[in-house]
Protein backbone atom coordinates (compact mmCIF):
# COMPACT_ATOMS: atom_id res chain seq x y z
CA UNK A 1 0.00 0.00 0.00
CA UNK A 2 3.13 2.53 0.77
CA UNK A 3 4.42 1.23 -2.46
CA UNK A 4 1.35 2.43 -4.35
CA UNK A 5 1.03 6.31 -2.06
CA UNK A 6 4.94 6.59 -3.20
CA UNK A 7 4.09 5.61 -7.00
CA UNK A 8 0.84 7.84 -6.77
CA UNK A 9 2.83 11.36 -4.66
CA UNK A 10 5.53 11.11 -7.42
CA UNK A 11 3.08 10.75 -10.14
CA UNK A 12 0.94 14.09 -8.58
CA UNK A 13 4.05 15.95 -7.83
CA UNK A 14 5.87 15.21 -11.26
CA UNK A 15 6.89 18.53 -11.61
CA UNK A 16 8.36 19.19 -7.92
CA UNK A 17 11.06 16.45 -7.85
CA UNK A 18 12.19 16.52 -11.48
CA UNK A 19 16.27 17.37 -11.81
CA UNK A 20 16.73 18.01 -8.15
CA UNK A 21 17.87 15.21 -5.46
CA UNK A 22 15.39 14.00 -2.60
CA UNK A 23 14.60 11.77 -0.32
CA UNK A 24 11.49 9.37 0.89
CA UNK A 25 11.50 8.58 4.43
CA UNK A 26 9.70 5.57 5.37
CA UNK A 27 8.97 2.43 7.90
CA UNK A 28 8.08 0.17 4.59
CA UNK A 29 10.49 -2.23 4.03
CA UNK A 30 8.70 -2.71 0.74
CA UNK A 31 9.05 0.59 -0.37
CA UNK A 32 13.00 0.47 1.20
CA UNK A 33 13.45 -2.62 -1.57
CA UNK A 34 10.99 -1.14 -4.26
CA UNK A 35 13.73 -0.29 -6.91
CA UNK A 36 16.41 -3.44 -5.65
CA UNK A 37 13.85 -6.31 -5.96
CA UNK A 38 14.72 -9.07 -8.75
CA UNK A 39 11.61 -10.44 -8.80
CA UNK A 40 9.19 -8.43 -7.99
CA UNK A 41 5.07 -9.06 -8.20
CA UNK A 42 2.92 -7.56 -10.63
CA UNK A 43 1.68 -4.72 -8.65
CA UNK A 44 5.77 -3.77 -7.61
CA UNK A 45 6.78 -4.30 -11.41
CA UNK A 46 4.38 -1.47 -12.58
CA UNK A 47 5.50 0.64 -9.66
CA UNK A 48 9.30 -0.20 -9.77
CA UNK A 49 8.85 1.16 -13.68
CA UNK A 50 6.88 4.19 -13.13
CA UNK A 51 9.51 5.45 -10.67
CA UNK A 52 12.52 4.52 -12.37
CA UNK A 53 12.73 7.86 -13.86
CA UNK A 54 13.33 9.29 -10.40
CA UNK A 55 16.11 7.06 -9.41
CA UNK A 56 19.14 8.95 -9.97
CA UNK A 57 17.40 11.96 -7.70
CA UNK A 58 15.52 10.08 -5.25
CA UNK A 59 17.03 8.53 -2.26
CA UNK A 60 14.67 5.78 0.21
CA UNK A 61 15.79 6.18 3.80
CA UNK A 62 14.48 3.23 6.11
CA UNK A 63 13.32 5.08 9.24
CA UNK A 64 11.84 2.30 12.18
CA UNK A 65 8.34 2.73 12.71
CA UNK A 66 9.16 3.24 16.56
CA UNK A 67 11.33 6.30 15.65
CA UNK A 68 8.98 7.50 13.03
CA UNK A 69 6.22 9.25 14.77
CA UNK A 70 5.56 12.17 12.42
CA UNK A 71 3.62 11.20 9.89
CA UNK A 72 2.38 7.84 11.24
CA UNK A 73 0.37 10.14 13.87
CA UNK A 74 -2.05 11.16 11.13
CA UNK A 75 -2.46 7.41 9.86
CA UNK A 76 -2.43 5.61 13.88
CA UNK A 77 -3.83 8.21 15.84
CA UNK A 78 -6.98 10.08 13.95
CA UNK A 79 -8.94 12.60 15.95
CA UNK A 80 -12.50 12.01 16.21
CA UNK A 81 -14.96 13.87 14.41
CA UNK A 82 -16.03 16.43 17.42
CA UNK A 83 -15.86 20.15 18.10
CA UNK A 84 -12.31 20.14 19.93
CA UNK A 85 -11.10 18.73 15.81
CA UNK A 86 -10.64 21.86 13.82
CA UNK A 87 -11.31 19.42 10.78
CA UNK A 88 -15.09 19.00 12.30
CA UNK A 89 -17.46 18.11 10.45
CA UNK A 90 -21.30 17.45 11.70
CA UNK A 91 -22.82 14.88 10.21
CA UNK A 92 -26.22 15.75 9.15
CA UNK A 93 -29.41 13.56 10.62
CA UNK A 94 -31.99 14.19 7.74
CA UNK A 95 -34.41 12.05 6.66
CA UNK A 96 -33.54 12.68 3.14
CA UNK A 97 -30.32 11.80 2.44
CA UNK A 98 -28.64 11.64 -0.92
CA UNK A 99 -27.77 8.12 -2.14
CA UNK A 100 -24.56 8.55 -4.02
CA UNK A 101 -23.52 6.31 -6.54
CA UNK A 102 -22.15 5.95 -9.81
CA UNK A 103 -24.72 6.75 -12.80
CA UNK A 104 -25.15 4.42 -14.91
CA UNK A 105 -26.49 5.87 -18.11
CA UNK A 106 -26.87 2.42 -20.62
CA UNK A 107 -29.65 0.40 -18.41
CA UNK A 108 -32.75 0.91 -19.87
CA UNK A 109 -36.43 1.06 -17.59
CA UNK A 110 -36.75 -2.85 -18.74
CA UNK A 111 -33.76 -3.30 -16.09
CA UNK A 112 -35.05 -1.21 -13.27
CA UNK A 113 -38.72 -3.32 -13.70
CA UNK A 114 -36.92 -6.29 -13.81
CA UNK A 115 -35.20 -5.58 -10.28
CA UNK A 116 -38.40 -4.74 -9.13
CA UNK A 117 -40.74 -7.59 -10.29
CA UNK A 118 -37.95 -9.35 -8.29
CA UNK A 119 -38.90 -8.26 -5.02
CA UNK A 120 -42.12 -9.96 -5.10
CA UNK A 121 -40.15 -13.34 -5.26
CA UNK A 122 -38.21 -12.39 -2.20
CA UNK A 123 -40.03 -12.28 1.96
CA UNK A 124 -37.58 -9.52 3.28
CA UNK A 125 -37.88 -7.80 0.06
CA UNK A 126 -41.82 -7.54 0.06
CA UNK A 127 -41.56 -6.41 4.11
CA UNK A 128 -38.79 -3.94 3.31
CA UNK A 129 -41.16 -2.25 0.34
CA UNK A 130 -44.14 -2.02 2.51
CA UNK A 131 -42.13 -0.65 5.54
CA UNK A 132 -40.02 1.73 3.39
CA UNK A 133 -43.23 3.39 1.91
CA UNK A 134 -45.56 3.80 5.39
CA UNK A 135 -44.13 6.70 8.01
CA UNK A 136 -45.99 4.60 10.57
CA UNK A 137 -43.68 1.80 11.51
CA UNK A 138 -45.67 -1.92 12.58
CA UNK A 139 -43.53 -3.87 14.41
CA UNK A 140 -45.45 -6.93 14.07
CA UNK A 141 -44.26 -6.05 10.09
CA UNK A 142 -40.89 -5.45 11.36
CA UNK A 143 -40.32 -8.90 13.36
CA UNK A 144 -41.36 -10.70 10.12
CA UNK A 145 -37.91 -9.39 8.66
CA UNK A 146 -34.95 -11.91 8.77
CA UNK A 147 -32.74 -11.34 11.72
CA UNK A 148 -29.50 -9.58 10.00
CA UNK A 149 -32.59 -7.62 8.13
CA UNK A 150 -34.17 -6.27 10.78
CA UNK A 151 -31.20 -5.54 12.53
CA UNK A 152 -30.01 -3.68 9.02
CA UNK A 153 -33.47 -2.53 9.30
CA UNK A 154 -33.21 -0.86 12.50
CA UNK A 155 -29.62 0.96 11.79
CA UNK A 156 -32.16 2.50 9.08
CA UNK A 157 -29.66 2.05 6.34
CA UNK A 158 -32.14 0.86 3.91
CA UNK A 159 -34.10 3.45 1.46
CA UNK A 160 -36.70 3.25 -1.05
CA UNK A 161 -36.58 5.19 -4.02
CA UNK A 162 -38.78 5.16 -7.26
CA UNK A 163 -39.27 1.49 -5.79
CA UNK A 164 -35.89 0.27 -5.99
CA UNK A 165 -34.66 -0.52 -2.46
CA UNK A 166 -30.77 1.04 -2.03
CA UNK A 167 -28.60 -0.14 0.96
CA UNK A 168 -26.50 2.67 2.05
CA UNK A 169 -23.14 1.61 4.08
Amino acid sequence: MKCLCLFLALEKLNYCPEGCGFEVITDCTAVKSLLSRKTPNRHMLRWQIAIQEYRGNMKIVHKDGNIHKNSDGLRRWPLKNNNDNPAYAPEEASPQIPIEGISVTDLNTTFFEEVRNSYNHDKNCIILCRLLTKYLKDNSVIHALDDIWRKTYDEGTFHLLDGIIYHRT
